[in-house]
């Protein structure tokens, strides 16, 4: 029997999906608090409980955009050019992400 050399058995992701979901709504969830909280005049017809929409929606998009960024650890661990890459990437799946579901937790309240 010849020995195998060079073999990994590191695992691929570093964090888990669930870690990476909660970071990512974590940070959505702030940045949604300090936008809405601000706000004292709120519009009679948004209703009495306006807030709860974009408070669910936008760290569930959150959360989503950390799950991209999970998705991304395959090209990141290639190093390189593709790491740096890959970062971007996330980035900027997780902003989109995250803007989208801001669009879609102020629809119909602060953003006509």
């Amino acid at each position: 029997m010849t020995q195998q050399q060079g073999l990994s058995t590191e695992p691929l992701h570093s964090a888990s999906v669930a870690k990476r979901m909660l970071q990512g709504a974590g940070v959505a969830l702030v940045l949604i608090s300090i936008f809405l909280f601000p706000i004292d005049d709120a519009n009679p017809a948004w209703g009495k409980w306006w807030m709860i929409r974009p408070l669910l929606m936008v760290p569930a998009a959150g959360a989503m955009g950390g799950v991209f960024y999970y998705v991304m650890d395959h090209l990141r661990y290639q190093g390189g050019w593709k790491k740096a890459a890959a970062y971007l990437i996330s980035l900027l799946g997780y902003i989109v992400a995250l803007w989208l579901g801001t669009v879609l937790g102020l629809n119909g309240t602060l953003w006509n």
